[in-house]
C-alpha cells in the first residue's frame, strides 16, 4: 500500500527522508545555544543541504525559541518546518502558532510511554497517557494536517502498550510516527523489532510514515538508524555533527554517506546535497564554538587524512585502497594551497563559491578579503581551513554590538603585561589599556573595563586552524551568568587577538540571551 502524506504526496518505498533537530534536540546541549540570526543562518543552510523536515524548535521554552520559530517559518522555503509540542493544550496551541507562516508546516506532539516514565516523571497512569494521545494529536490537527506524534522512552516501553499507544495515535489523525530510543539504551536488534511489531500489529501502521531518533549514549546512535530503515522506518531524525543532549544525536552526516556508500546493503535514497555537508559541519561548528573532534567520521580533519606510508602508498596509486567514497563527495577539496598574498579579490571570490559559500555580498567579501590579504602578508601557506575560518567569523560579526577594532600587546619575563584595546561598542570607538598576570588576562581585563559585565570565566581554550609555527590560532572562551553560559570563538595569526576576539564573540552572544526567559523543560 502506498503511503500519501500530506506534505511529501505518494511515498515511494525507497524514499528516506531526513527530518533535522540540529535547531531543537541539538540546542538543547550545554553551550549549544543560538541566537535568533544564528538560527536562521543554520535554517538557511540545512535548507540548501536538502533536509525534508526542519524542526526549528519547541515554541513554548520561551519567547526566544517562540520567535526563532515563527521567523524560519516565514523565511525558510523547501523544507517542512517543524515546532514541538508537549501533550498540553497550551503547547500545542503555541507550536500551532509559530508554524502557522511555513508553507510547509508540521506540529510535533509527544508524551513519554514507558513504565519508568510514566511513574516518575509524569504521575500518570497507562490510561490517562493514551487519552492525552488522542486529545493533542486531535488538537494539533485543527492547526495542520501533517501531524508527528512521538512515545518518549520509546525504546523502552512495554510492546502491547506502545501498540495501543500508537495505534491511538494514528486513528486520532497522526501522520508520522516516531519512537525515539530517548536515553540511548537499545541495540539494532531492539530497534528492529520494535519497528517490525508495530508494522505488523498496529491497524493502520501502513498508511502512515514510521520515524526514528536515537541517542548515542552506548555510540549505537548510527547503527540503530541503519536497523530502523532495514525495519521500515522512513524517517530520520538526526543532527548535524551529531550535537544533541548528552552523547548527542545520530550524525546526518554519517547516516546519509553510509546509505549512499552502502546502498548494496542500505537501498534508500533521500534528497542530501551530499557536496554541501562540510560546509554545514562547519558553519554549525563556527557558530557554536565548538569543532568536530580530527577523527570524526566524514567531516573530521583526519577523515581523509593518510599519515601511514603504506595508506599513503596506497592512496597514490589509487585511491580506492583506503577510501570508500571520495573526499569531494562531501565536500573536501583536494587542492588546498591556492591562495597567497598575490591573489586578488576575484579570485578571493571564486575560492568561497568553491567552498560552498555561493555569492556572497559586497560588503562581506571586502571585509573578509581585506583580511584574507592581512593574514597572507603574516603567513607562508594560506589553506582552504584558514579561508572559511576568516570568511565565517567575518560573516557571524556582522550584526555584533560589540566589534574588535585593534589590540597592541606588551609582555615578557621582565616586563608586567600590559594590553591597549580598541573596541566599537554600538558605533562608538573605545580605548582602554589594562596589566594582567599575562597578555590574554591583561586583555580579558580591557574588555571588560570597555563592557563592564559580572559574566564569569568558565573555560578557555586554544588550537590551531591548520598546522604549522604560523597557523591562524583558534581560540575558544565560555562566560557564565546567572546560570546562563555562552561560547565565542576566535582566529588569527596572534593568539592573544584570536583570544579577544573570542571573548568579544563571546559577550555578544550573552548580551542577546540576557533578554530571553528560561526555558521550559525540554526533552528528546
Amino acid at each position: 500500500m502506498t503511503i500519501h502524506h500530506p506534505n511529501f504526496g505518494a511515498v515511494p518505498d525507497d524514499r528516506v527522508f531526513i527530518f533535522d533537530t540540529t535547531l531543537r534536540d541539538g540546542e538543547q546541549s550545554p553551550g549549544f545555544s543560538m541566537n535568533l540570526d544564528e538560527k536562521l543562518r543554520m535554517a538557511e543552510a540545512l535548507a540548501e543541504l536538502g533536509v525534508d523536515v526542519i524542526e526549528a524548535g519547541f515554541p513554548i521554552a520561551s519567547q526566544g525559541d517562540f520567535e526563532s520559530v515563527r521567523r524560519i517559518a516565514e523565511t525558510i522555503k523547501g523544507p517542512v518546518i517543524a515546532g514541538l509540542a508537549r501533550s498540553g493544550r497550551d503547547d500545542i496551541v503555541r507550536a500551532g502558532e509559530a508554524v502557522k507562516p511555513a508553507e510547509r508546516k508540521r506540529i510535533h506532539t509527544f508524551i513519554s510511554t514507558s513504565p519508568l516514565h510514566m511513574k516518575y516523571k509524569l504521575r500518570m497512569e497507562p490510561d490517562a497517557v493514551l487519552e492525552a494521545v488522542v486529545r493533542s494529536v486531535t488538537l494539533a490537527r485543527d492547526y495542520t494536517d501533517d501531524v508527528e506524534w512521538s512515545a518518549e522512552d520509546g525504546s523502552r516501553t512495554e510492546p502491547d502498550f506502545l501498540c495501543r499507544c500508537v495505534e491511538a495515535a494514528i486513528r486520532s489523525g497522526a501522520t508520522t510516527i516516531n519512537i525515539p530510543d530517548t536515553v540511548g539504551y537499545a541495540v539494532p536488534e531492539d530497534i528492529a523489532r520494535i519497528f517490525t511489531m508495530l508494522r505488523e500489529r498496529v491497524p493502520g501502521a501502513d498508511a502512515v510514515i514510521f520515524s526514528t531518533h536515537n541517542h548515542n549514549d552506548l555510540g549505537l546512535a548510527v547503527a540503530n538508524t541503519i536497523a530502523a530503515i532495514k525495519a521500515g522506518a522512513r524517517q530520520i531524525e538526526c543532527t548535524i555533527n551529531g550535537i544533541g543532549e548528552r552523547a548527542g544525536n545520530a550524525a546526518l552526516e554519517e547516516i546519509v554517506m553510509a546509505i549512499r556508500t552502502r546502498h548494496d546493503a542500505v537501498p534508500y535514497r533521500n534528497n542530501i546535497d551530499t557536496p554541501r555537508i562540510l560546509r554545514t559541519s562547519k558553519l554549525l561548528a563556527t557558530i557554536t564554538g565548538f569543532d568536530v573532534q580530527p577523527n570524526k567520521a566524514i567531516v573530521g580533519r583526519n577523515a581523509f587524512a593518510h599519515e601511514s606510508g603504506i595508506h599513503q602508498d596506497g592512496v597514490l596509486k589509487n585511491a580506492a585502497t583506503y577510501e570508500i567514497m571520495t573526499p569531494e563527495s562531501v565536500g573536501w577539496q583536494k587542492t588546498s594551497l591556492v591562495l597567497g598574498k598575490h591573489s586578488g579579490r576575484a579570485a578571493f571570490r571564486d575560492k568561497l563559491r568553491a567552498l560552498g559559500y555561493g555569492e556572497v555580498g559586497d560588503n562581506a567579501l571586502n571585509d573578509a578579503f581585506r583580511r584574507f590579504k592581512d593574514l597572507a602578508d603574516r603567513k607562508k601557506l594560506v589553506y582552504d581551513e584558514d579561508i572559511a575560518a576568516l570568511f565565517d567569523e567575518t560573516v557571524l560579526r556582522d550584526q555584533s554590538r560589540i566589534r574588535f577594532v585593534a589590540l597592541e600587546v606588551w609582555a615578557g619575563s621582565k616586563a608586567k603585561p600590559r594590553a591597549r584595546l580598541e573596541l566599537e561598542v554600538d558605533g562608538e570607538m573605545k580605548v582602554h589599556e589594562s596589566h594582567g598576570d599575562g597578555p590574554v588576562d591583561a586583555t580579558f581585563n580591557a574588555i571588560r573595563a570597555i563592557c563592564p559585565h559580572e559574566a564569569e570565566l568558565k573555560l578557555f581554550t586554544v588550537g590551531a586552524v591548520t598546522e604549522g609555527t604560523d597557523a591562524q590560532a583558534k581560540c575558544g572562551v565560555r562566560l557564565e551568568e546567572n546560570g546562563k553560559s555562552v561560547d565565542g570563538q576566535g582566529s588569527d595569526t596572534d593568539t592573544i587577538v584570536a583570544a579577544a576576539r573570542a571573548y568579544v564573540h563571546a559577550l555578544n552572544k550573552l548580551i542577546v540571551k540576557r533578554e530571553r526567559k528560561e526555558p521550559a523543560a525540554l526533552t528528546a
